[in-house]
């Protein structure tokens, strides 16, 4: 049987148990080059992937994230950070890693083998929903079995694999194929597939986070202030939008929504009015400041 890439031997690492420190570390961090060319070739394929995710959270419905090891670590990662980032409500992207909240810190044994885990795991999806399988190989029993439920019962696939021809790949309606051939270490797809996965996953959430309006121009308009950082940055937000405006009052006022407390300054309105034109312009700041 022919092996995927990924598990292939890089000649260029060979000797690397014998490298002195620095030269490890330069080689090391060079090897992920790959990794950014490998995302980079699949630009369309992503920016295709953004505009279904967008779609299908506007549309109200959920995406949903299977992944096994570090791929299913680095799907919890991207949903998790969604809400503190951009406001999107909790339960909207989901990620479900095989072997369950334990594989988050510790391998559990034979979870990537388990399809009918990966079948269960999928059974709650419907045709308006979007899964998203990530497997370097593509052959993840668990996440193939996911992505084949979900799209027998009517919902988008897409699959984010760093090996051509792999059998995710065909299950699913849209492949993204980040290829990123041998790792340093032959077959610890944590190196190079994982950053490639990583940088896919982070340009399809933030971009739809984009198209849904949660940024104005490069600003990170929907935050959630849950801590004191966050709250300084979010008065910031609201002196750099409404120069001249009592940033703090406005915050408060606003419930430390940054987008209604910027459109109470800009229109002169209360919270509860700003809210509502918001909600009209779908969310986008740039409507009610152009």
């Amino acid at each position: 049987m022919k092996l995927p890439a990924t598990e292939g031997v890089d000649a260029s690492t060979a000797a690397i148990d014998r490298l002195a420190p620095p030269d490890l570390a330069r080689l090391l961090l060079e090897s992920q080059r790959t990794a950014v060319d490998a995302a980079l070739a699949a630009t369309d394929a992503i920016g295709g992937a953004i505009v279904i995710v967008a779609d299908a959270l506007r549309a109200g419905a959920r995406v949903v994230l299977f992944g096994a090891g570090t791929s299913g670590r680095l799907a919890v990662l991207d949903a998790s950070e969604l809400p503190p980032t951009f406001g999107l409500e909790p339960g909207r992207v989901i990620a479900r890693i095989a072997g369950g909240e334990p594989a988050l810190r510790n391998a559990v044994e034979g979870a990537e083998d388990d399809e009918h885990a990966g079948t269960a795991a999928a059974a709650d999806l419907r045709a308006e929903d979007v899964a998203i399988g990530i497997s370097a190989s593509g052959g993840a029993p668990f996440v193939r079995a996911a992505l084949l439920t979900a799209r027998a019962q009517g919902a988008y696939t897409i699959a984010i694999v760093n090996a051509d021809a792999s059998p995710l790949a065909t299950d699913a309606d849209l492949a993204i194929v980040a290829e990123t051939g041998a790792e340093p270490i032959a077959g610890s797809t944590r190196m190079r597939a994982g950053t490639a996965q990583k940088l896919v996953l982070n340009t399809i959430s933030t971009g739809a986070m984009v198209l849904l309006g949660k940024t104005y121009r490069n600003r990170m308009v929907d935050v959630v202030a849950s801590n004191v950082k966050l709250r300084a940055r979010a008065e910031r937000l609201v002196h750099e939008l409404a120069p001249g405006a009592d940033a703090a009052a406005l915050l408060q006022a606003a419930n430390r929504n940054v987008k209604v407390a910027v459109v109470m300054a800009h229109r002169g309105v209360n919270a509860d009015e700003a809210r509502r034109l918001l909600a009209r312009a779908g969310g986008r700041l740039s409507a009610l400041l152009a």
